[in-house]
């Protein structure tokens, strides 16, 4: 056995980097999407320092039709995630229906099923996912649960909705997500930035301010915003196409 033979290989990605749909309407929302987040999230903030669970609860809602209609209307579904066609309904007396409107009926289903596959995705498994690793990065174990939970939702609703949507359910895709290999995009790069502003939100809660936006966890939740953003601007500029490489 060769000294070559005892090195590890290397993951080789044939991934390539997401491209939002060639329509207008993609063109137009993929850029005012980010600031729509931030500005729902900046207009409850306070309401968020003074009850934080009720907050982040009912912020879910907008949350989520902002999540879903940007992956509707901006990026493509995964590949495999529906059948490609859809045998064409026939009406009562027999007759099918004109192949323009089939094919409406199988572009939205198409869009639809998949996002809010992803979003329940995010809910029954990004959460509680996220939920372990915030405790295990030292969040509190035997008090405020629900703020992790609901934390980790918010996390899972910005960082996993729209790589669901895109990587669909892909056992290799999915190690490349997990070992950071995938090129970087908007998808991709929102997702990475959303952690890390997690990460880098956690900063302020030691430090002895004595402020209420101290609390956790919303300088978690900030920075997870925040990261969300700059992210996918990163990645769907600064850094597309580029990869994280460990030597």
């Amino acid at each position: 056995m060769t000294s070559t033979d005892l090195k590890p290989r290397k993951l080789q990605s044939t991934s390539v980097p997401i491209d939002a749909l060639p329509t207008q309407a993609a063109r137009l929302y993929t850029h005012i999407h980010p600031f729509l987040v931030l500005g729902v999230y900046y207009i409850r903030f306070n309401a968020l320092v003074v009850d934080p669970v009720s907050t982040l609860l009912t912020s879910l809602i907008p949350l989520s039709i902002l999540q879903v209609s940007y992956v509707v209307t901006c990026l493509p579904p995964a590949k495999g995630s529906l059948k490609q066609s859809i045998p064409t309904r026939t009406s009562k007396q027999g007759q099918r229906k004109k192949p323009a409107a089939a094919k409406a009926e199988n572009g939205l289903s198409s869009k639809f099923v998949p996002a809010l596959l992803s979003l329940l995705l995010a809910f029954v498994l990004g959460g509680p996912v996220l939920t372990v690793l915030l405790i295990l990065f030292g969040a509190p174990l035997t008090t405020h649960f629900p703020h992790t939970f609901l934390c980790a939702i918010h996390m899972s609703l910005l960082a996993g909705l729209p790589l669901v949507y895109v990587q669909g359910v892909d056992a290799t895709k999915w190690r490349e997500v997990a070992s950071v290999y995938l090129p970087f995009d908007e998808v991709f790069g929102g997702t990475v930035g959303t952690l890390l502003g997690a990460w880098f939100g956690a900063v302020p809660i030691p430090l002895d301010w004595d402020r209420d936006w101290q609390k956790w966890p919303i300088t978690i939740v900030t920075g997870a915003y925040l990261g969300y953003v700059v992210g996918k601007f990163a990645g769907g500029y600064l850094l597309r196409g580029k990869k994280l490489e460990f030597d």
